[in-house]
């Protein structure tokens, strides 16, 4: 069965957020130490089989990692496991510390 996931800009992802969903950030822990987008939570794709139960599913996860491809696969593996409200962000962290968006950690 093929899922398609939407892609969000950085601005739709944050405005969703504000909303309630859930950001998602799949990178590992010195990626998200350096940076990550003000708010994400940490799950890495690594550990995202044995611990994709602890996100909500009555809420939409906006996956993010540092350019889009990790999230994007993190994001499909979900759907594939009951979770239907899932959005990539397009671009990834660069792309949301590029449009100014608030951002955590050591360079921020």
């Amino acid at each position: 069965m093929l899922l398609f996931m939407e892609e969000v800009t950085p601005q739709e992802g944050q405005s969703r957020v504000q909303q309630g969903a859930v950001l998602v950030d799949v990178r590992e822990q010195g990626e998200y130490d350096q940076i990550h987008a003000e708010g994400a939570a940490l799950l890495p794709l690594s550990e995202l089989e044995s611990r994709f139960s602890e996100l909500p599913k009555d809420r939409e996860l906006v996956m993010i990692c540092r350019s889009g491809a990790r999230s994007k696969q993190a994001g499909e593996y979900l759907m594939q496991n009951g979770y239907s409200k899932v959005v990539n962000l397009s671009g990834g962290t660069m792309a949301w510390a590029e449009a100014g968006l608030p951002t955590e950690g050591e360079s921020s």
